[in-house]
């Protein structure tokens, strides 16, 4: 079952291949660039996973991330990071963040931490 997805990245480009590895397989359902609007089209939309960028403008993912958990313990939250930011991703963990996937992104990778974090819901 397809799982609607908010996607959110600072950069337009990493935004665009989301959707594209993600269509057909899920239902992107809005896209932020900033944490703040993350946060906000978290409550408007309630997606079934957000997919986060660590490192962006205004606020960063780790601080969305833990934003939306205090806003809804059971949402799902994957981190988008580069190669190289593990201390980041620990953060992240911390913070809350169900599943990470590194940069450049692959579509196998990324449909299988969707399908990791969906279905332990389910």
């Amino acid at each position: 079952m397809a799982s609607t997805v908010l996607v959110v990245d600072d950069s337009a480009f990493m935004r665009n291949l989301l959707k594209q590895l993600l269509d057909g397989e899920h239902e992107v359902v809005g896209e932020a660039e900033n944490g703040v609007e993350a946060v906000e089209l978290y409550r408007e939309l309630d997606p079934d996973v957000v997919t986060m960028d660590v490192v962006m403008p205004i606020r960063n993912g780790i601080e969305a991330t833990t934003e939306i958990k205090s806003l809804d313990a059971n949402a799902s939250v994957i981190m988008c990071t580069s190669v190289g930011q593990e201390e980041k991703m620990r953060e992240a963990v911390e913070a809350g963040a169900d599943g990470y996937i590194t940069k450049p992104f692959q579509k196998p990778n990324v449909l299988q931490a969707i399908d990791d974090v969906v279905s332990v819901e389910a």
